[in-house]
């Protein structure tokens, strides 16, 4: 990019002061909208039906027409991107505030990291969360610290990363790993992950106006198979806040993103078996939703977390710790992690990997029967 460019893409030119100015365009006030797998009904005056990859698009269509600052960029954004998140947007804001970068996943931050410490909204894309890790670097030294470094007077905080995770069905070890963990032990970031499109929207929008960087991180097996009456309307879904999709008495499943496909087969499976469940997305990972957990197992006295990602050191055995310390005295059976393996994402034993519907019913049945 020359200089020249760069020069047109700072904030001062397109009419924005810092990111905490009082001129800030902040999105109207709404109530958190709930989506599940089965068609929303959000209280709302009118709805388009909606995949995944299509709320994605409205909602970093909202955030541009809501914020002149805002810009999103990364490897073929220009073109559509690989799912077609970005399909439109250049022919709609021009190719100022949506373009490629090179084949270069540190650069694609630290440029974000650059754009949002002079007061952007950058919105940028990493392809696939496989090779967010050149970038690491930049996210986890850089943006997490960048505020703290400076007493709070400069942030970085109009980054949003987003990025395509999870299996797929057919993408081998370098396109279906689900790497949230690493960036939940990062103080400074926010990591996010929807389920469905009404939620994708919402939190997306609710990720580009918050005061600190966020990974987003979309399932790209939902990109499709998710299907959603998402609201017209400019609404947020909050960050740091879980959701009940189902209530239940006898144990306690927690999971996010694609998973909760999964959870709700088993379910489904555990209940036809007499076994009542409470279904819980925490849509956030950090922070996540303590308080909606805990309160649940404090109920029921079982918990169950599946996540694709590898059981060591998954964000399961952080949920598991912390519900061990609060809940100790009202567990009835140990916490059960149902989760990836600890090798390498496989291609053609996919299926015996990732934690189905089947393994997640054998480990509810663990707790009830111990």
């Amino acid at each position: 990019m020359s200089l020249r460019a760069a020069r047109l893409l700072t904030p001062r030119n397109v009419g924005r002061l810092s990111r905490s100015s009082p001129s800030k365009i902040h999105a109207p006030s709404t109530p958190q909208l709930i989506s599940s797998f089965s068609t929303a009904e959000p209280e709302t005056t009118g709805t388009t039906r909606m995949n995944l990859f299509t709320a994605i698009n409205e909602g970093m269509r909202t955030a541009m027409q809501t914020d002149p600052t805002a810009i999103t960029f990364g490897e073929d954004v220009a073109f559509g991107g690989v799912f077609r998140c970005s399909v439109g947007l250049r022919e709609e804001f021009g190719s100022s505030r949506v373009f490629n970068t090179p084949l270069c996943e540190q650069g694609i931050a630290g440029f974000g990291i650059g754009y949002a410490a002079m007061g952007g909204t950058a919105i940028a894309e990493i392809q696939f969360a496989d090779y967010i890790f050149p970038a690491f670097d930049q996210l986890v030294n850089e943006a997490a610290k960048f505020r703290y470094r400076s007493g709070n007077q400069w942030n970085c905080g109009g980054l949003t990363v987003r990025t395509p995770c999870g299996a797929v069905g057919h993408g081998g070890h370098y396109h279906s790993q689900s790497p949230e963990a690493y960036f939940t032990h990062t103080p400074g970031l926010k990591v996010v992950m929807p389920r469905g499109p009404v939620d994708a929207k919402g939190l997306l929008l609710a990720s580009i106006r918050s005061p600190d960087p966020v990974i987003f991180m979309e399932p790209k097996v939902l990109y499709r198979a998710a299907v959603d009456d998402v609201p017209d309307e400019d609404y947020e879904v909050e960050l740091g806040k879980g959701e009940i999709m189902r209530s239940g008495t006898d144990v306690t499943i927690v999971g996010w993103g694609g998973q909760l496909r999964v959870l709700e087969k088993a379910c489904d499976l555990a209940e036809q078996n007499g076994i009542s469940c409470e279904l819980i997305d925490l849509k956030t990972l950090a922070p996540w939703d303590i308080e909606l957990v805990t309160e649940s197992v404090m109920k029921t006295g079982k918990l169950v977390v599946s996540h694709e990602a590898p059981l060591t050191g998954g964000f399961a055995a952080e949920i598991s710790s912390t519900i061990q310390e609060e809940c100790f005295l009202s567990l009835e059976a140990p916490v059960q992690r149902v989760c990836g393996a600890d090798t390498p994402f496989p291609l053609v034993f996919e299926k015996f990997y990732v934690p189905d519907d089947l393994k997640n019913f054998e480990a509810i049945k663990k707790v009830m029967n111990y």
